[in-house]
């Protein structure tokens, strides 16, 4: 099986996580400018074989885009050009820097290491991804439930 690569996309930062080769555990990749984004993307497919991108979402409260909405969109274009035979799958990513930020408070991480963005963005990219894959999962068991 291939990975798949998740993206936590923003103006300045992109956030990335990835699947092992079986697609069960989502794992923080790197944090890179938005400008390197296609570039560090590119040379790690030449490594590792890529089947999905799950790039999350911006959604305000009541399910409407947001400013960060066109930014994504654009980006999901540059990757749809770059990589034709890779599909993207959007996720809506509400909360998910919060959810980020509180996991380092759980995990002990200090007030001093809470302040790095490039952190919160790597692991709102897992977040993004462990979504993707919990859906993922919920479907394959609410088809198999079908069929009994």
């Amino acid at each position: 099986m291939a990975r798949i690569l998740a993206i936590d996309y923003g103006q300045k930062r992109v956030g990335l996580a990835v699947t092992d080769n079986l697609q069960i555990i989502a794992t923080a990749l790197d944090t890179i400018h938005s400008k390197d984004a296609v570039k560090y993307i590119s040379e790690y497919i030449e490594r590792e074989t890529v089947e999905l991108f799950v790039i999350g979402f911006p959604k305000d409260l009541q399910n409407k885009t947001t400013d960060a909405t066109k930014y994504v969109e654009t980006f999901i274009k540059q990757l749809g050009k770059a990589f034709p035979n890779i599909s993207v799958v959007k996720i809506d990513e509400r909360f998910t820097s919060k959810i980020a930020f509180r996991a380092m408070i759980d995990g002990g991480l200090k007030k001093s290491g809470r302040r790095n963005k490039a952190m919160i963005d790597k692991i709102s990219a897992v977040i993004i991804l462990q979504s993707y894959l919990e859906q993922k999962q919920n479907e394959k068991i609410k088809v198999q439930n079908k069929k009994y």
